[in-house]
């Protein structure tokens, strides 16, 4: 296919087209660093979390209780509501060093949890 006789549009379509069948990620698309937390019956494991500062990353949270569970963050601005069994994630945009908490919503006296970042 000669690329200099395509239309602009259909040059970047087929640019697009090509970057996808080759199995390559685009320029940036660097893997995040990720976190695992773990509810179970009130409790976070880890309640620690320590990142690096000026890092963005993901915390995958799996709910392995009887009941459901909220990740909670007020600092982060972030909440994720799950059932017992289910997993997601939160992508935590990069932090300035200092401690941010998170707690479980459902239990907020027994799953309190903290990332620190340095």
């Amino acid at each position: 296919m000669n690329m200099n006789k395509l239309a602009p549009g259909r040059f970047a379509l087929a640019l697009a087209a090509a970057v996808l069948l080759s199995g390559t990620k685009p320029v940036g698309a660097a893997e995040l660093p990720v976190y695992t937390v773990v509810a179970k019956n009130g409790k976070l494991t880890p309640s620690t979390l320590n990142v690096p500062a000026g890092v963005r990353f993901k915390i995958v949270v799996r709910n392995d209780g009887d009941g459901p569970m909220e990740f909670e963050s007020l600092q982060l601005r972030k909440e994720k509501v799950l059932a017992p069994g289910a997993q997601s994630f939160v992508v935590v945009a990069p932090l300035k060093p200092g401690q941010y908490d998170f707690f479980d919503e459902f239990h907020p006296d027994t799953s309190r949890g903290r990332i620190v970042a340095r």
